[in-house]
């Protein structure tokens, strides 16, 4: 599965929204497989990942996801983690689709730019 999210040696990821609901075997995975411990949003880092736990409940999936790009290196990935169906907190797939398509627009009226590093 780590190998499928291209989760590499050395990679430092930043988690966001990490709660007792998430995949905890998937994490010590993916932490493993980095060899670093998740960096929080207010240490300033340029990641390669962006590990962002979502539920139904947390908001403005736009302003999240544009947020996780303020830290994101330009080849960097963002992975949308949501409870699955029948579950709490569970995020419907159009919603995902409908926030994504957002994106490239903001970028643009923005100005926002990816970090380099």
């Amino acid at each position: 599965m780590i190998t499928r999210l291209g989760i590499n040696s050395g990679d430092l990821i930043l988690e966001i929204g990490e709660d007792s609901d998430c995949d905890q075997e998937l994490r010590k995975e993916i932490f493993a497989t980095s060899g670093n411990q998740p960096v929080g949003d207010d240490d300033g880092e340029v990641v390669d990942v962006v590990l962002l736990w979502w539920r139904e409940e947390d908001g403005d999936l736009v302003d999240a996801l544009v947020d996780s790009l303020t830290f994101l290196a330009v080849s960097g990935v963002i992975w949308l983690l949501t409870p699955k169906m029948g579950r709490p907190g569970h995020v419907e797939p159009s919603d995902i689709q409908d926030s994504a398509q957002q994106l490239p627009v903001l970028i643009r009226r923005y100005g926002i730019s990816l970090a380099r590093s």
